[in-house]
């Protein structure tokens, strides 16, 4: 991928502030014009310091000029003498109007100097004082004035350029995480946080960076080599077409390098990724770290990336080494082959070198100074362009990860038309319900679930058992639409949730998950966070059904009490409590509860159970549970039975205990811990 097509992509966000950008364009020509227009102060200095004042150097062109083209047109008069007369062969007029035809363009060149000598004599020499040193300080003048308007113009267009990429930095910013928003919970689970955190830090700040050099650098150098070239056209177009024989070497070499720090790059952005998922895992077990004592063992691990990080980043040092003395070798060839010719048509009086014209006149030691400037002058900010190809390129692989995560694809479709989805209040139906997890490879995994079938009346409370990886979470986490089924469909009151918009399918659940999630906020916002137009009323009652009360007293300031990073200012059963109350809130029509007690002490969970007999009569509730008391067995209506993803049983508990070993065997192992 190209610099162009990289940032191309993110055109989209650069494009509403394409106003600034035009303006930032035209600060940097404005740039590149005062760039030549100082270097061309190298011609009258060194026409004063060896001809002696701009008048007399004027006057004695002009008389050189008018000398020439009186001779010339002598010399054509001599020659149309010849072809009148007839005595020349064929071959020889022919020869003869090809020399006619040479002194005509030049009388014709000679005739626009003449013009614009006495132009400049009329208009500009008034203004120049005839003192040779009065008029290099004048000239020295107008350069730190020049200079000073070229930083001027610098100075805005980096602002210019700053503003837009900070606005554009943030705009992507905010589309990935709209885009974290919209994507399925399955996606997101397969890329990482850590993948995803430094897509938000790293490639962000790379392609901030490219950003800043794109219209900072990349802009003004350009422009300033292009201005210099253009000048030296005008000085002698033909042997400034002799620097140009390096340009297609230049190109193969960047492609080339571009190829190879595109995929440098794109690893060290890799690497960088699983820099900060050891750093996750590592802060997130912290308490398992210290308990067993692995910090050496994590301390190896994060050296090893931190190791594979410099290989692969001394991967691109070592290309933009390479680079830049290649580019600077370049340049020096391409002044070396357009100014020793020039040289020696200065050194020999003449214009041509093995039969070739190079210059239309010999030239003198002004033009041959203002040539190596100028040529100078277009290779320096190729230079400082390749000092900084390297950076535009891991911008670029930059772009690319970034663009590539925003165009990725929800699992989760949102229908084009969707139905309405009136409260739940007939049945909940698992329908032949076929699935398997995902892969970032894309290599198929066993299915999670197996062509099970569950129909569940409005009211009933349904608990969900099985060991560990037996589809019984997976099961419940179809209805949210956490995931899609492969095959079959989950249907409320006959509606396929699929065909229902998302927003109004999840505003009648309330979810309580066994890993708790809560929010660094007061203890009042993370239960009305369920509801957010709910009362205070409403969110103390909440807070004492679940037993969030019982230990408000405890804390210094209530419910105004801050929860601290994902709540760990709190025990897990205090979290659980909160996190209960925050799905209550929002008066579902269907309640799903996995492992929703499981870090709460025994009296505790039997006051929560208590306060679920009554709130389960109005909704449809899913309870996903290793622990099945006599508290919950008074008010659930049937236990399903999960095994190796298929559902092997439902029914009732004394049913159950008959008819399915497994069940009988799970409840019995749980009796046997609860005895002992």
């Amino acid at each position: 991928m190209s610099v162009i097509e990289g940032f191309f992509k993110v055109w989209p966000f650069l494009r509403r502030y394409r106003v600034k950008i035009w303006l930032s364009i035209f600060f940097a020509v404005l740039v590149g014009v005062f760039w030549g227009a100082n270097l061309s102060v190298v011609f009258p200095v060194t026409t004063i310091l060896m001809e002696g004042n701009l008048q007399d150097y004027v006057e004695k062109q002009l008389d050189e000029l008018q000398e020439q083209t009186t001779s010339t047109e002598a010399q054509i008069a001599s020659i149309d003498r010849e072809l009148e007369s007839g005595e020349l062969s064929e071959s020889q007029q022919v020869r003869r109007l090809d020399t006619r035809a040479e002194h005509q363009e030049r009388i014709a060149r000679a005739t626009r100097s003449i013009h614009w000598l006495n132009w400049t004599k009329a208009t500009i020499l008034p203004w120049v004082p005839t003192d040779q040193f009065n008029t290099v300080a004048m000239l020295f003048v107008i350069l730190v004035f020049a200079t000073a308007m070229k930083g001027i113009c610098i100075f805005i267009q980096s602002m210019i350029v700053g503003s837009v990429v900070e606005l554009t930095t943030i705009d992507i910013r905010k589309a990935c995480f709209r885009k974290c928003l919209k994507l399925d919970y399955q996606t997101l689970t397969l890329e990482g946080t850590p993948a995803l955190m430094s897509r938000f830090t790293f490639d962000l700040q790379e392609l901030s960076h490219g950003l800043s050099l794109v219209g900072g650098r990349m802009a003004r150098e350009p422009v300033k080599a292009i201005s210099c070239i253009a000048l030296a056209f005008l000085v002698n177009w033909r042997l400034t077409l002799l620097s140009m024989f390096f340009v297609p070497i230049a190109g193969i070499m960047f492609h080339r390098f571009g190829k190879m720090l595109k995929k440098a790059s794109l690893r060290m952005m890799e690497s960088m990724s699983r820099i900060y998922q050891v750093l996750e895992e590592m802060l997130n077990a912290m308490r398992v770290v210290i308990a067993f004592g692995n910090g050496a063992r994590h301390r190896k691990q994060f050296h090893e990336e931190n190791r594979n990080y410099y290989n692969k980043s001394m991967k691109i040092r070592m290309i933009d080494a390479f680079t830049n003395p290649s580019v600077e070798l370049m340049g020096m060839g391409a002044i070396f082959i357009t100014v020793l010719p020039c040289m020696y048509l200065l050194l020999r009086k003449t214009t041509t070198i093995w039969g070739v014209q190079l210059a239309d006149e010999p030239p003198d030691i002004p033009t041959l100074m203002l040539m190596y400037t100028f040529l100078v002058g277009a290779v320096d900010p190729v230079r400082k362009l390749s000092s900084i190809y390297s950076k535009i390129k891991r911008s670029v692989a930059a772009a690319d990860r970034l663009t590539k995560f925003l165009e990725t694809e929800s699992r989760i479709e949102e229908p084009k038309s969707p139905r309405l989805l009136p409260r739940h209040q007939q049945h909940v139906e698992f329908r032949n319900i076929r699935f398997a997890y995902a892969t970032k490879d894309g290599k198929p995994r066993p299915d999670a679930l197996c062509d099970v079938s569950l129909k569940v009346e409005y009211g009933e409370c349904i608990v969900v058992v099985g060991e560990n990886g037996s589809g019984k979470s997976t099961l419940i986490n179809l209805l949210p639409r956490y995931y899609d089924a492969d095959r079959g469909s989950v249907l409320i009151d006959g509606v396929d949730i699929k065909d229902v918009a998302l927003r109004d399918l999840r505003k009648q659940l309330g979810v309580v998950t066994q890993d708790t999630q809560l929010f660094n906020a007061t203890i009042y916002e993370n239960i009305r966070y369920g509801a957010p137009e709910a009362s205070r009323q409403q969110v103390e009652e909440a807070a004492r059904l679940t037993g969030v009360t019982a230990f408000l007293e405890q804390m210094p300031d209530g419910f105004e009490t801050v929860v601290g990073e994902k709540g760990a200012a709190l025990s897990g059963g205090q979290r659980q409590r909160i996190a209960l109350a925050r799905a209550i809130i929002r008066k579902p029509s269907i309640m799903i509860l996995d492992e929703a007690t499981s870090a709460i002490d025994s009296q505790s969970e039997y006051q929560i159970q208590q306060a679920l007999a009554s709130l389960t009569k109005d909704c449809t509730t899913f309870i996903v549970t290793h622990s099945v008391n006599r508290t919950l067995l008074n008010f659930v209506t049937r236990i399903v039975v999960m095994h190796e993803g298929h559902m092997i049983a439902c029914g009732r508990h004394e049913q159950l205990l008959e008819t399915c070993p497994i069940y009988h065997n799970l409840f019995k192992a749980q009796m046997n811990q609860r005895a002992a």
